[in-house]
């Protein structure tokens, strides 16, 4: 069986912080991902099967609270969750 490693991967801004981490299995993007802003704040996390996106997807506003939350399934945008500034609770708009 020929099959491929699961390794680290990051990715760096020009300023040398952090700007992706996550799984590859040769060029292609597996497992959980996260990306970052220059400032260290979490911008973006979601996972990947086999170099698709799938389940949910979180978007953070530039403070890391929660901005958004995307369901995919194979690559596509199935719904997404908002959250709303008042409080905790999600509006659901369907696309």
């Amino acid at each position: 069986m020929n099959k491929k490693a699961v390794k680290e991967f990051t990715q760096y801004h020009k300023d040398g912080s952090i700007w992706a981490k996550g799984q590859v299995i040769g060029n292609t993007p597996v497992g959980y991902w996260e990306w970052f802003r220059k400032d260290g704040t979490k911008m973006r996390s979601g996972t990947y099967r086999d170099g698709i996106q799938v389940g949910e997807w979180t978007t953070y506003d530039k403070s890391g609270a929660i901005y958004k939350v995307t369901d995919m399934k194979d690559g596509k945008r199935m719904h997404r969750k908002l959250q709303l500034k008042s409080g905790n609770d999600h509006a659901t708009a369907i696309t």
